[in-house]
């Protein structure tokens, strides 16, 4: 079962460290003192479900810190990995009753809760955050469009390059600093889940990581520690051009 309040966690939404990406990134003081009160934190364990596709959500929010999996079932009992949470990104549907993913933790996770009902009064109320929600779910979009061509017309280099990429740009975001030059992050996938989200197999994900060390892509401390000397290389690599888009 998930924890209550972690000691990890903000106490307020304004210490709150994804706040300048979060769905709360415009609201002023008054605001962010009504998203307090309706709040809440749940923490959960690297491997524990946050939430069942098709059950009922109490809740909406935001993943604070961690990394979970959004996983859909076949009827065969096969699983797809189709998509990442990472820190701000929102979990759940305002106006949708139930779950269309599993979501899963993949490492420890701090989640934001919101009380939905209440939530989406305040949306009513409020309309910059539904206008940023909005966004959010269209920057979703884009994203999953962008992953189809991952999966799909991509090199099993160009698609690790595309992940660590992802990541690297995501991290320097919330750290408030700009994706280029040399960055450092801690990959949040282990091998296996890199290649269950890829579409390759794990011999393949350890192959191709040696390669980018091997080629100065990347340097690697452990398993997990990345540091990206260039990161312009590293988009060359996943066949991305300059500013994040992609290459025709």
């Amino acid at each position: 079962m998930p924890n209550d309040l972690s000691l990890t966690a903000p106490l307020t939404c304004g210490d709150c460290p994804i706040k300048h990406r979060a769905v709360c990134a415009r609201c002023d003081a008054d605001e962010l003192h009504r998203l307090d009160e309706i709040k809440y934190y749940r923490t959960f364990e690297a491997g524990q479900t946050v939430i069942w596709s098709g059950d009922k959500m109490d809740f909406v929010g935001s993943v604070v810190s961690g990394i979970a999996t959004l996983t859909q079932t076949m009827e065969d009992g096969r699983t797809q990995m189709v998509g990442l949470l990472l820190p701000s990104d929102f979990v759940g549907r305002p106006g949708r009753d139930g779950a269309a993913y599993d979501v899963v933790a993949t490492t420890d996770l701090v989640m934001c809760c919101f009380r939905k009902k209440p939530f989406e009064t305040m949306m009513l109320e409020t309309p910059h955050i539904a206008q940023r929600l909005l966004e959010m779910t269209l920057d979703e979009l884009d994203a999953a469009r962008e992953w189809m061509l991952v999966l799909g017309r991509k090199t099993a280099r160009e698609k690790i390059a595309s992940l660590l990429s992802i990541i690297a740009r995501r991290n320097a975001t919330l750290d408030l600093k700009p994706a280029e030059g040399q960055l450092v992050f801690d990959l949040p996938l282990t091998r296996e889940a890199m290649a269950d989200y890829l579409g390759l197999t794990l011999e393949t994900v350890s192959r191709q990581m040696s390669a980018l060390k091997r080629d100065g892509v990347i340097l690697l401390e452990g398993k997990r520690h990345v540091t990206v000397p260039d990161f312009t290389r590293l988009q060359d690599e996943a066949g991305d051009d300059n500013d994040g888009g992609w290459l025709s």
